[in-house]
């Protein structure tokens, strides 16, 4: 039986939220593989065994137990940001030879990055938010954002996870702050401007008989924007299917495959739209979505008719082949 390593936790914020969606996967993991969670620390990479924590050797790609070393076979890296949504672990996999089911290191790279891939994307006629990018705080003076964008605008890091750092900006004298929190979580920040409309996010993955689209979500928060509180806290209500005209749908459910096969993905991913006037605007790509018990994408798999073991059957089926 084939052993997959899978690599949680990371060096983001999302540290435990990772953590959950591994736990989640595991609990549901198809049957015809061994799984194992490596956790991934800046300070170590270890197997935990209910009080004890083998270490993990990323040149061996192998850990020992009282029983013997052993290495793994298959690699699933379910990191909510560095160093496994942003392609890092794939890119050492790719260099150790060990097969994994994500998206390869450059589709993880360039999806990760909010705005890169957002004007990647925008090249090829995928509606997107205007924005600027920032190097640094003071690259731009509160009245070139203001004459660009406009308020409201969304503050947001660009080169890392989804939830942390990010900011609706509704006064001028807010950006600066908001500036400096979105720098706390990155080195790169973009600001958008603010799209109007409803929010819909779509899960998408290949299987062995092409690509599935899931049932969209319709996102409703309680707060400004769908934030850490709003994703995790509750503070939000998740409609599944989402409450949208069936011509809509399809084309959320069009787009997504186009942005799905541009960015060359693999395995699963969660893509972001907010539709302004019908036409629906990519937000971003999430290439590692949340897959705790109470997140969207197992939401979508519910009402799809899908269990969670038999879609990882499909993943690894279609993408180890």
């Amino acid at each position: 039986m084939k052993l997959v390593g899978l690599f949680c936790g990371g060096y983001s914020s999302e540290f435990e939220i990772s953590l959950k969606s591994a736990q989640t996967i595991m609990d549901n993991f198809p049957k015809e593989y061994e799984v194992v969670p490596i956790h991934v620390l800046e300070s170590g990479w270890f197997v935990p065994n209910g009080d004890e924590k083998f270490p993990f050797s990323i040149e061996s790609m192998s850990f020992t137990t009282h029983s013997g070393e052993r290495k793994i076979d298959i690699g699933l890296i379910y990191i909510h940001g560095n160093p496994g949504e942003n392609g890092k672990i794939q890119a050492l996999l790719d260099m150790k030879g060990i097969p994994y089911v994500n998206s390869n290191a450059l589709a993880s790279e360039l999806s990760f990055d909010k705005w890169y891939c957002n004007q990647f994307l925008s090249r090829f006629g995928i509606p997107v938010a205007k924005s600027l990018f920032l190097k640094s705080r003071n690259q731009y003076t509160t009245g070139q954002i203001l004459d660009e964008l406009g308020l409201p605008c969304f503050v947001k890091p660009s080169d890392s996870g989804s939830s942390f750092g990010i900011s609706k900006v509704s006064k001028a004298e807010d950006l600066q702050n908001a500036l400096d929190k979105a720098f706390e979580e990155g080195d790169t920040v973009v600001i958008e401007s603010f799209l109007k409309g409803t929010e819909v996010t779509c899960g998408i993955y290949r299987s062995p008989n092409g690509l599935v689209a899931l049932p969209l979500t319709e996102i409703v928060t309680e707060n400004d924007f769908f934030d850490y509180e709003a994703k995790y806290l509750g503070q939000s209500q998740e409609i599944t299917p989402a409450r949208i005209p069936d011509a809509i749908r399809d084309k959320v459910w069009e787009n997504s495959k186009d942005i799905y096969n541009l960015l060359q993905l693999k395995s699963i991913a969660r893509i972001d739209f907010m539709v302004v006037n019908d036409v629906p605007h990519v937000i971003e790509v999430n290439t590692t979505p949340g897959f705790s018990a109470a997140s969207l994408v197992p939401q979508m798999l519910a009402e799809a008719g899908i269990s969670i073991a038999d879609f990882w059957s499909q993943i690894f089926k279609t993408e180890l082949h």
